[in-house]
């Protein structure tokens, strides 16, 4: 009964994960124009906040060790909130950067934590309907941002309103601390009668498994390009997303928003799908399906025939991506062994951080130059590299074992 409140909580979790992670791609338009600064220069928030996020996941065995996934839990969100409330005020761009480090590092080791603690004790089902709930919250907060400007005119008021939502999603948190502790206290007693009764096998097989040997195993580099490759194609479809729309389309700032939205929504309602399908299709078959139609959907969008067609595109490469981040996290105590699974998934944040953090402001400084044409080929590219990566994973892991 305890595991499944606390399910609940970690959903809520990641409602507050997801939130911020789409609205400076639609505040931005009116960001740069009341501070007069480039296309690109969104970019260096993108690579501060990730910074601060690679930071607290390679630091997330220790934090977790030393508070315990509740806490790390709540002081995520009162730090995103903290950072976003800050936004709201901010007199400069230099403030945008300077909270942009607490917003990326309340985001890391939580990341860690919650996805390390799905895998290990629910099915796929639920780690795709865990990552939906992100999906509503990056889904939320576009559709937010977009509705306060369209009314107000203010970005402001956007980061604040978010900001507060954010806060309240704490306090929840902090007041399932208790369940935290008591769900700790049953894993400790289970874990010491597992020692006492049996021997368990686990697939790590004795190999090395010191955490600077890990990238040297089978397939772990694969796996980390898969992931690297994954965010930079998902993070730049909601950060550069808007402006493409607005610029080649000619739409509203409003509209543009709310196909932004539409995409995120595509990953939410494609994770709430992929839990019911995945009771049929395995992890590895779930992933390809999602890469399958990413690239239809990534033609669509380099095709950009109309509207429709356009705005299907978005929807689609939602629904592609939807399945591949959870079902490559609840794959990894199977394909890499369980002793090693928590050290390999911090590794995993960190490399879909890492792509984050670089090829997404890259393509900004390119588009900068080259103009903005180049975002759906961008997209394209970071989809057929995923299909081949992914192949290449699964050859070098059947050929091992």
């Amino acid at each position: 009964m305890v595991t499944m409140i606390l399910l609940m909580i970690i959903y809520l979790a990641f409602i507050s994960l997801g939130l911020p992670d789409a609205l400076l791609g639609v505040a931005w338009p009116l960001v740069r124009e009341e501070w007069m600064m480039g296309l690109d220069a969104a970019g260096i928030i993108s690579i501060v906040v990730t910074v601060g996020t690679i930071s607290s996941s390679l630091l997330s065995g220790k934090l977790i060790k030393r508070f315990g996934e509740g806490k790390i839990t709540f002081m995520s969100g009162v730090l995103t909130g903290v950072a976003l409330l800050g936004y709201s005020f901010a007199p400069s761009f230099i403030w945008f950067i300077l909270l942009a480090l607490p917003l990326g590092f309340g985001a890391g080791s939580v990341d860690t934590a919650l996805n390390h603690f799905v895998a290990t004790h629910f099915k796929a089902h639920h780690m795709n309907w865990l990552h939906s709930f992100w999906g509503i919250g990056a889904t939320v907060g576009p559709l937010l941002m977009g509705s306060i400007i369209a009314s107000s005119g203010s970005w402001r008021k956007g980061y604040l309103f978010v900001s507060l939502i954010q806060l309240f999603l704490a306090v929840i948190i902090f007041l399932s601390l208790p369940l935290w502790k008591k769900h700790a206290a049953e894993q400790t007693k289970q874990t010491e009668h597992t020692e006492q009764s049996s021997n368990t096998y686990d697939r790590n097989d004795g190999s090395v498994s010191h955490s600077k040997y890990i990238v040297f195993r089978p397939g772990v580099i694969y796996a980390l390009l898969i992931f690297m490759v994954y965010c930079a194609g998902e993070y730049a479809m909601g950060l550069w997303g808007a402006s493409y729309l607005i610029q080649k389309r000619e739409l509203t700032l409003e509209t543009a928003a709310s196909w932004v939205a539409l995409y995120y929504g595509g990953i939410t309602a494609g994770r709430i799908l992929a839990g019911f399908i995945s009771f049929k299709l395995s992890n590895k078959q779930m992933i390809v399906l999602g890469v399958s139609i990413a690239f239809v959907g990534s033609l669509l969008l380099v095709g950009n025939i109309s509207d429709v067609l356009s705005m299907l595109a978005f929807i689609l490469i939602g629904l592609g991506f939807a399945p591949i981040f959870p079902s490559m996290v609840h794959e990894t105590p199977t394909r890499f062994g369980n002793e090693i699974a928590q050290s390999v998934i911090g590794y995993q944040m960190a490399s879909a951080y890492i792509g984050v953090a670089v090829f997404p402001p890259l393509l900004g400084v390119v588009m900068q130059r080259s103009g903005i044409g180049l975002y759906p080929f961008f997209i394209l590219g970071c989809v057929v590299l995923l299909g081949v990566l992914t192949v290449l994973l699964n050859k070098t892991l059947k050929s091992k074992y």
